[in-house]
């Protein structure tokens, strides 16, 4: 009796090791394989980086979403990045989710299988690369400057010894400071001097804090769709000066992911070529950002 307990409590501890794996707790060797017999794709994005990613105020979560519960259905959110992702879903054959944690820690890695990839403006960086793989770019951006429209300011140069406000973990952080930001960004500028960095969380908190009268910094550096679209949305701010630097951005995986990822990597990899070549990231570019942002991108 003693013996048969100790093999039904090797079988329990056994079963509960294989469950405990991947997002969903499916026992598939290889991520593509559990993401499709789950039947969802789960995607971290920004929740408020219009015009990429944010919440659908107007939406709701259908009754047969297969999302989980702390996810956001394809109802409840929307955008350039949004639409990108569904459209790399409905190529896998499975619904697309989003997960929404903070900028630094996707850009972290070790996403503790917490979500399946990322498709959220992010660029290749060598920083970067050391914690996630990428695929090929989908689009690319230009950064520029944005100052309060009661600004004086008249160039890029009058921000020397400034501060100047910036997502955590971004590439304009990486920018003010000077650092390396790799092939897949093509640098127009350099940085004026001794800029002081004010890091909030995400790029449009800059923006709305500006907006709102924030006095601790005088101008945020960001994407050229992101400021057109703060100014479209009314907000007191204007571009300064011209592009600094532009950027190739594309879906990233983590290289900690408990499943083997590289087999969901090839598959996304090609739907992104294919939505390339049949002309519908310009078309979703051009709905969400008004021009097409999928040809100029650095390779």
């Amino acid at each position: 009796m003693k013996k048969l307990t100790m093999i039904v409590g090797l079988i329990t501890a056994t079963a509960f090791a294989l469950t405990a794996c991947g997002v969903g707790g499916a026992t598939n060797e290889n991520l593509l394989d559990d993401v499709r017999k789950r039947g969802y794709l789960l995607v971290s994005t920004d929740p408020n980086y219009e015009p990429a990613s944010f919440l659908n105020t107007d939406g709701s979560r259908a009754a047969d979403t297969v999302c989980p519960f702390d996810a956001y259905s394809t109802a409840e959110m929307q955008g350039f990045d949004v639409d990108v992702a569904i459209a790399i879903g409905d190529g896998l054959g499975v619904e697309t989710c989003f997960a929404t944690p903070d900028w630094d820690v996707i850009t972290a890695g070790s996403w503790g299988d917490k979500w399946d990839v990322s498709i959220g403006s992010m660029t290749i960086t060598p920083e970067r690369q050391q914690v996630l793989d990428f695929v090929t770019p989908y689009y690319g951006t230009p950064a520029i400057f944005a100052v309060h429209t009661d600004a004086t300011y008249e160039s890029i140069d009058e921000m020397a010894g400034q501060p100047v406000c910036v997502g955590a973990s971004t590439t304009y952080e990486t920018w003010l400071n000077g650092d390396d930001l790799g092939p897949g960004v093509v640098i127009v500028s350099e940085a004026p001097a001794d800029i002081e960095v004010i890091t909030l969380t995400t790029d449009q908190v800059c923006a709305l804090a500006l907006a709102a009268g924030r006095k601790d910094f005088v101008a945020y550096v960001t994407s050229q769709p992101v400021v057109n679209a703060n100014i479209s949305e009314g907000l007191p701010v204007k571009q300064l000066g011209g592009v600094v630097f532009s950027e190739s951005l594309a879906a990233a995986f983590d290289r900690s992911s408990t499943l083997d990822s590289t087999t969901l990597q090839a598959e996304v990899d090609q739907i992104i070529i294919g939505l390339h070549e049949d002309g519908i990231l310009s078309a979703l570019s051009t709905k969400w950002f008004g021009v097409d942002l999928t040809q100029g991108f650095v390779q």
